[in-house]
């Protein structure tokens, strides 16, 4: 059984799932387009790994399977992060940001976070670096 959901099990993010508990469904401020970006931390390190997007759907499933689950923009689909790369994220904890606006997943990283082959998605264009 694979851990990927595809498009025809929704075919666009959702904003009222009924399985998000209630309570913290109403917190959340999505987007135009019901979505929140969701930032994966590395729980030990703290190095910033990735950034995906959640609607309540990706949020609930990440909190019940302890899996990266987010909506894919361009393919309009849940993916759980290491369905088809093994590059699992074993989630540790989820917290929303003080508005309510940005969930932090502290995860487990097996291999690589980013599509690229990466460790992290913010490493290969650093802008600027003080030392």
């Amino acid at each position: 059984m694979s851990s990927r959901v595809t498009a025809s099990d929704s075919d666009t993010p959702s904003t009222a799932a009924p399985s998000l508990d209630p309570a913290v469904a109403a917190r959340l401020k999505r987007n135009a387009d019901g979505l929140v970006p969701a930032i994966a931390q590395q729980y030990d390190t703290g190095e910033v790994l990735m950034l995906g997007w959640m609607d309540d759907e990706a949020l609930h499933r990440t909190l019940t399977t302890g899996r990266g689950t987010y909506w894919s923009r361009s393919r309009q689909e849940y993916w759980v992060k290491g369905g088809t790369s093994g590059h699992f994220q074993h989630v540790k904890s989820v917290a929303l940001d003080c508005d309510a606006d940005t969930i932090l997943i502290k995860v487990d990283q097996v291999g690589a976070a980013c599509h690229t082959g990466d460790r992290t998605c913010f490493d290969a264009d650093v802008l600027l670096r003080q030392d």
